[in-house]
């Protein structure tokens, strides 16, 4: 089974684009790493918001012990820049699918 987290994000003034550069660098291939999927990333620039989606194969009970295990890794805790210290706030929720009509 997949297990999809949506991840809303509201970026520090003026730093929407800095974001956006350190998670590609440093989260991105970190998450990859640990068997994560990220399936699709938007930018709302007017609300100075960042938006993703990732994946992972494991059932939903599972899910915060594998994103436990990701905040643990050495590598996270190095991420140098954090971009994490430019996130004003943020909301993070299980997402299902629904079947659109064909």
């Amino acid at each position: 089974m997949t297990t999809t987290e949506l991840r809303d994000y509201l970026i520090v003034e003026g730093a929407l684009d800095q974001f956006v550069e350190e998670w590609q660098r440093g989260v991105v291939p970190l998450r990859r790493a640990h068997g994560y999927r990220v399936d699709a990333a938007w930018t709302i620039p007017q609300e100075r918001r960042f938006v993703w989606l990732l994946s992972l194969d494991v059932e939903p009970a599972e899910w915060e012990a594998r994103n436990d295990a990701y905040y643990a890794d050495p590598a996270r805790a190095a991420l140098d820049p954090d971009p994490a210290r430019l996130i004003e706030s943020q909301r993070h929720a299980l997402v299902e699918p629904v079947d659109l009509p064909s």
